[in-house]
């Protein structure tokens, strides 16, 4: 349901709205059988002229299976909760990919993003990676290992269309993957509160097709850009 309303951008964008699908679903039949038979109960059991009311102590056999009954009924819809958000985390949080992957590092700061593409070896760390604040460039179709940290308090790295949401937590680096399905320039968010200007602090993600990506990486690497000619030789 939640999928024909919000883009999936990511590949596990899908078994995430399904969880929150079946949880939705559920949670909306029971609320409403539960207002019915309460609205139900005060039509049927209203006060009337020459009817005297009734103690109940909800100890009768009879009496307790309208809580029990309905409680293991709860009971089993938790289990398919449960083992559909078992699948999800094992997918999303358990394992990294082990096909041929980039790896970007991810800081978040009072109040921007860093972001720290690698360059055109494919590597963190060398003189070529790509440093962009508030914008980060993927490929398509390409799994990635992002590396989050923050520099000062607790930030949130949240992209809504890949169903993402992770907390950077100072002193430490978390590691964690994605795989955009689609092109498209997309909304990340801080969705953790990290000070007066939590909500100035929006940065976007640019997913590329892979020759688009090549591109604007030689664009933009410190290594192509210093090999550069600078300009016409000056004429005699």
């Amino acid at each position: 349901m939640i999928e024909h309303y919000l883009i999936e951008a990511s590949t596990f964008a899908g078994q995430i709205d399904n969880v929150i699908n079946i949880v939705g679903v559920l949670v909306g039949f029971w609320g409403l059988l539960t207002a019915a038979i309460f609205f139900w109960l005060l039509f049927r059991f209203r006060a009337r002229d020459g009817v005297a009311s009734q103690y109940i102590t909800g100890e009768e056999k009879e009496q307790k299976r309208f809580i029990s009954i309905p409680h293991y009924l709860i009971m089993v819809c938790d289990i398919f909760i449960i083992v559909a958000a078992i699948q999800a985390w094992v997918v999303v949080k358990q394992h990294l990919p082990e096909q041929p992957h980039a790896t970007v590092r991810v800081i978040g700061q009072q109040w921007a993003w860093t972001f720290v593409h690698p360059g055109p070896d494919g590597q963190l760390d060398t003189a070529d990676d790509v440093t962009m604040n508030d914008e980060l460039h993927v490929e398509v179709n390409q799994p990635y290992i992002f590396e989050l940290s923050s520099r000062d308090v607790l930030h949130n790295f949240s992209v809504p269309v890949f169903r993402l949401k992770q907390d950077a937590i100072p002193g430490r680096v978390i590691t964690g993957w994605f795989e955009a399905n689609q092109t498209g320039t997309f909304d990340i968010q801080c969705a953790e509160i990290c000070g007066i200007g939590h909500g100035l602090m929006p940065a976007r993600i640019v997913i590329e097709s892979a020759e688009e990506h090549a591109a604007w990486i030689a664009q933009q690497s410190p290594t192509q850009l210093a090999a550069a000619p600078t300009g016409a030789p000056n004429a005699n």
